[in-house]
């Protein structure tokens, strides 16, 4: 008999929120990955209108984020924990979609710079598509900062939070400064 996940913790008297995930039975590592990720396409998560790229962590760190406050989210390869105590792993979850999943949630700032990327080290150079795909995930078309990478790092100290992502793309990191959240029904 397969039994969900939800049905089980209903059964055990739970109240927690989980993903409706099939515990199978001999299954093999392949098979049980699977299974999480077919449960986790879009549209399936459990609240209306937010992407199921976006943990119940991260949405948490969203709304504890005040007016000014910065969040990074990183490539892969970034050193998160080295510079920031609050680190929330997105694995497997490109940089793009996460901000697709962030932006209807999260006002830019108004009075500032509100996006920064990491600038190329000399002698390298940045792929343009990137950018260009952070820009179409957050509808924006504005100035985007260029910082060079320890003013970056530096930036990824002093930020609320760091999100490392499984973006593989070379400086995929991307920080963006929360403005001052509309009055509901505005």
């Amino acid at each position: 008999m397969e039994i969900t996940r939800c049905e089980f913790i209903r059964a055990i008297g739970a109240t927690a929120v989980i993903a409706a995930v099939p515990i199978v039975p001999h299954t093999s590592f392949g098979e049980s990955r699977q299974i999480a990720n077919d449960s986790r396409k879009e549209g399936s998560g459990m609240l209306k209108g937010i992407s199921p790229a976006i943990s119940p962590d991260l949405l948490k760190t969203l709304a504890e984020m005040g007016h000014g406050d910065e969040i990074v989210i990183s490539d892969a390869h970034f050193p998160g924990h080295t510079f920031n105590p609050r680190v929330i792993r997105a694995d497997g979850i490109g940089a793009d979609r996460l901000l697709s999943g962030i932006i209807p949630l999260f006002e830019l700032d108004a009075y500032a710079t509100p996006i920064v990327m990491m600038a190329a080290v000399p002698g390298d150079t940045l792929d343009p598509s990137v950018e260009a795909k952070y820009r179409k995930a957050l509808g924006y078309s504005g100035t985007i900062e260029r910082v060079e990478r320890f003013a970056f790092y530096e930036r990824a100290k002093k930020s609320y939070a760091v999100v490392i992502s499984g973006e593989t793309a070379k400086y995929g990191n991307i920080i963006l400064k929360k403005g001052v959240t509309p009055a509901f029904g505005d």
